[in-house]
């Protein structure tokens, strides 16, 4: 068996384990990659990626079968179709290109990639089975960041027509009827995609309401779209298994009689849970923090020089994170001094409206003590969402009332996810109502709703 010493051992490729390897490879360390699949892990494979490439896709065709009906642009399109295998195959393209990107990323960065199941056998040794053979690698450092997995239910298991996100972004055909267990944001992408697509879609929610890891006036508009799109959504409503044939959800909604839903597919939504099983953790001494592995502002866990990043360690489970928190690392190990301090990290749920939070919603600023002003700008009033023909809703700000500083910034709408990147740089930079209101917006944009939700805050708006 052949055994290798190392400076960096990261294990996992995903956002969070390749961004860390590029970054320590760009620092001059010696570094190497463990990847049991593909490189890019969930996000680029099997999530983000190619769920933002169907919802595009669902997006052009639902477009077309509109305007098959009616025609507000004086545009007529005559009998749309949709042949999903070759969305499928053209989605696929985009994953391949990317993935085969961060391979040659880590190439020119001199990152030794190894593709195999790894098992940490201690906190400096770890066992990997690839394609070549076995070999044990021991390391100064490394790097957890195995991610997440579909979390299932007990009386769900996946399997058949019981499948995950992952199975639901490359079926064969667009289902006649799609039952979608949970209303976060992956159980709602998905769903929608599939709604435009022409799937009967039946939304099956344990919580009140749809999206309730976000305030009620933020998911308002999300709700009215699906009614448009003709979705069912039963809220207060528990999925208890498949009845005996397989055809149909036994559904228990709050108050009222159980049902039957039936349908092609059974997508469980609901969430995802960290990857701790198959990798050797139960060898480690690491304190954990419920599912997730615990770590401090260095990304550093219980044991000296072994780090943790990403999904693994727990909520949020965004890409974004993960990287930031990859090349943190990787500068700290580097002899930098460093620590994970970010005053805003941004969330989209790719919905149609979509949304955007970033920093304090106004009940989360007020219960960590703030007196706030708030408002906000609705793109009804906004020339931009007008030629888009998309003005359900809105920008809200949240600031501080005594010094103006600005605490969050949500939006839902079309295309907001693009403004992410304004707000969150603004939270980062400290910048106060002032400073948004003084700084001149190109117009006709989306982003001038933010400008002009700032001037509202002041009592100095222009447009409403």
């Amino acid at each position: 068996m052949r055994e290798i010493s190392v400076k960096v051992l990261v294990i996992g490729g995903g956002p969070g384990g390749y961004v860390c390897a590029i970054r320590a490879g760009q620092l001059g360390l010696d570094v190497m990659l463990v990847e049991e699949q593909a490189l890019g892990g969930t996000c680029l494979n099997v999530g983000c990626i190619p769920s933002k490439a169907l919802i595009h896709a669902a997006d052009a065709y639902g477009h077309a079968v509109a305007q098959s009906v009616a025609a507000p642009f004086g545009i007529r399109v005559e009998h749309p179709s949709i042949d999903l295998a070759r969305t499928v195959e053209w989605k696929d393209g985009i994953v391949g290109k990317l993935k085969g990107g961060v391979g040659a990323l880590l190439k020119r960065h001199k990152v030794k990639a190894v593709r195999g199941r790894a098992a940490m056998l201690d906190g400096k040794t770890c066992r990997v089975e690839s394609d070549t053979g076995p070999q044990v690698i021991r390391a100064e450092h490394v790097v957890l960041a195995t991610g997440s997995q579909p979390a299932a239910l007990p009386a769900l298991p996946f399997g058949g027509r019981v499948i995950s996100s992952t199975e639901a972004l490359s079926l064969p055909s667009v289902p006649r009827r799609l039952a979608v267990i949970g209303a976060g944001y992956i159980g709602l992408e998905l769903g929608t995609a599939y709604a435009k697509l022409g799937a009967e879609v039946t939304v099956i929610e344990a919580e009140e309401r749809i999206l309730p890891a976000y305030d009620a006036e933020l998911a308002r508009p999300v709700a009215r779209r699906l009614q448009a799109l003709g979705v069912e959504v039963l809220t207060r409503a528990r999925a208890t298994g498949l009845t005996p044939d397989g055809a149909a959800l036994r559904v228990e909604p709050a108050g009222a009689a159980a049902r039957a839903v039936e349908a092609d597919w059974f997508l469980v939504a609901v969430g995802r849970r960290p990857r701790t099983a198959d990798v050797g953790l139960d060898q480690l001494d690491l304190t954990m923090n419920g599912p997730a592995v615990r770590i401090d502002e260095r990304c550093a866990t219980s044991m000296r020089n072994v780090w943790a990043i990403g999904d693994l360690t727990g909520e949020p489970m965004l890409a974004h994170r993960a990287m930031a928190q990859g090349a943190m690392v990787a500068e700290i190990i580097a002899g930098q001094r460093r620590v994970f301090d970010k005053v805003a990290i941004p969330a989209v749920c790719f919905t149609d409206p979509e949304v955007v939070t970033v920093g304090l919603s106004p009940d989360e600023a007020r219960a960590a003590g703030h007196t706030v002003q708030t408002a906000t700008f609705p793109f009804q009033a906004n020339g931009r969402a007008m030629t888009l023909a998309s003005e359900d809703g809105f920008v809200r700000v949240v600031a501080r009332a005594d010094n103006h500083v600005i605490l969050g910034i949500a939006a839902v709408g079309a295309g907001v996810s693009e403004l992410s990147s304004a707000f969150s740089l603004a939270l980062e930079m400290g910048a106060r109502l002032e400073d948004i209101a003084g700084t001149i917006h190109a117009h006709p944009t989306l982003g001038e709703a933010f400008h002009e939700t700032a001037l509202r805050v002041l009592g100095e708006a222009l447009h409403v």
